[in-house]
């Protein structure tokens, strides 16, 4: 992780934050902030920015339907697309801000 924050010039690690549909945090709630404090220890001068991820598994699901991904490759790809929705949903709340 080292090599790729030297080699791209990180500015900003994007984490999704697990949270339930009624706004109390989830088990693995608690390994992101763990793992978000490690972050903070190992890269201090590099941002951390916390995104809801509420929902974008769903919306990953209704990407790969509209698609016509078959079930087999929904698992390989679902992360992927989730994590997608995630960095899209940082990169509105930036251009927003602006």
């Amino acid at each position: 992780m080292a090599e790729l924050t030297k080699e791209y010039e990180i500015d900003t690690f994007v984490i999704g934050m697990p949270i339930n549909m009624n706004g109390t945090k989830t088990q693995r709630a608690e390994i992101t902030e763990k793992f978000i404090h490690k972050l903070h220890c190992q890269f201090p001068k590099i941002k951390v920015e916390e995104i809801d991820e509420r929902l974008t598994t769903v919306a990953a699901h209704k990407t790969m339907n509209f698609l016509g991904i078959h079930k087999q490759e929904k698992k390989k790809v679902v992360d992927t697309i989730s994590a997608v929705y995630i960095l899209e949903t940082y990169m509105n709340k930036i251009k927003n801000q602006n």
